[in-house]
C-alpha cells in the first residue's frame, strides 16, 4: 500500500508553472525614486493610506481614552 501511494505521488504529472520571481526581483530592485512599499501601483498606495489613516485614528482614539480615564467626571448632585 505504501509503495503504491509513493509511486502514485512521485510519478504524477506536474503542471508547468512559470517562475515569476526573477521578473518581480527586477521590478522591485530597480533604482527608482518610489519607495519599495509603493511600487506595486495604485492598490499599494490605497492600502498604505488606509493603513496610515487607521493608525492615526487608533492613536488618537487611544489618547482620547487615556485623557477621559485620567480625569473622570464627578456626578452632578
Amino acid at each position: 500500500v505504501i509503495c503504491s501511494l509513493t509511486r502514485r505521488f512521485s510519478t504524477s504529472v506536474r503542471t508547468k508553472a512559470t517562475n515569476r520571481v526573477y521578473n518581480q526581483q527586477k521590478h522591485f530592485q530597480a533604482n527608482k525614486d518610489i519607495p519599495v512599499h509603493l511600487r506595486g501601483g495604485s492598490m499599494d498606495v490605497l492600502l498604505y493610506r488606509l493603513t496610515m489613516g487607521g493608525t492615526v485614528f487608533g492613536v488618537g482614539w487611544t489618547l482620547y481614552a487615556l485623557w477621559k480615564a485620567s480625569f473622570p467626571q464627578t456626578p452632578a448632585e
